[in-house]
């Protein structure tokens, strides 16, 4: 039966050396056991100490310096596996690119095939000048309509003239005066100031006179503003000083236009016109 020495030795009974009075009497039976004691710790040593010679470079108990070429190695892993993945994505985005196509290019395609003429017509630089000619053509045609003055009209001929052969889609303010009538002078000076900020509405003045009215109208309707577009009334303000008094400034004659609806709001122009305006105004 073993015992507790035996096991915590692991029962190599025949490296035990006892001390009980039955080796006490063998000389020889302690001078082997001696011997086999000193094989049994040399064989134990050489199992714990490792051997130099067969190293590999790795230890499973590294020191500081084993940490740092752990981490190298671990880092030079890594940017090959980023730079194998690049690779892989620059390789799927050139066959995407190579491969897809829009519906929108299948219908040019489909539309060369089938009409050249057409096709012709949908390409970018004929589509391209073909939009600079319209522009071309549009800021010529708002230069004619550009007027930013009060016109001074002489006879009744250029009185009809005025209103009949302006274009359609401009609005004709013509002011109906008489010389030493109270407000018909303020009412002129103040139309050159709104001119020059309306300068697609064209403003005119006329004598009463001038223009054949009866005496009854050149003494109790002036100052009168009539508002003409497509050669037809659509405004008639007669005796204006009744609604802005004697004395008044540009800005009571612009803001009465605008309430009655004969003039736009300055500030309720789209930006892109008044960008335009803006572009006609620096090329003069």
């Amino acid at each position: 039966m073993s015992t507790l020495e035996d096991k915590i030795l692991g029962e190599k009974l025949h490296y035990y050396c006892s001390s009980s009075s039955e080796d006490e009497g063998n000389d020889s039976t302690d001078s082997d056991k001696e011997l086999d004691n000193e094989k049994y710790q040399r064989s134990v040593t050489e199992s714990i100490e490792p051997s130099f010679s067969e190293w590999d470079g790795t230890s499973s108990n590294t020191g500081p310096k084993g940490v740092l070429k752990d981490w190298q190695r671990y880092k030079q892993l890594e940017a090959a596996k980023r730079d194998e993945q690049e690779r892989e994505r620059l390789l799927l985005i050139k066959k995407l690119s190579l491969t897809c196509r829009s519906s929108l290019d299948e219908e040019k395609e489909k539309i060369l095939e089938t009409d050249p003429d057409l096709a012709e017509l949908l390409a970018d630089e004929f589509l391209l000048e073909y939009q600079r000619q319209r522009m071309k053509e549009m800021l010529t045609k708002a230069e004619k309509l550009r007027f930013g003055r009060l016109i001074n009209l002489e006879t009744a001929d250029q009185f009809l003239e005025a209103i009949d052969n302006e274009d359609k889609s401009v609005t004709v303010v013509v002011h109906i005066y008489e010389n030493n009538v109270p407000g018909c002078e303020a009412m002129n000076g103040c139309l050159i100031s709104v001119a020059e900020d309306y300068p697609f509405v064209k403003f005119c003045k006329i004598l009463g006179s001038v223009a054949g009215l009866s005496k009854h109208f050149k003494r109790d309707g002036v100052p009168a503003l009539l508002v003409y577009k497509s050669g037809q009334v659509i405004g008639n303000f007669v005796h204006v000083t009744d609604y802005l008094g004697v004395d008044f400034y540009a800005s009571d004659v612009e803001n009465f236009l605008i309430e009655h609806g004969m003039l736009t709001d300055k500030n309720c122009v789209p930006a892109i016109i008044s960008q335009n305006e803006d572009t006609l105004s620096d090329s003069e």
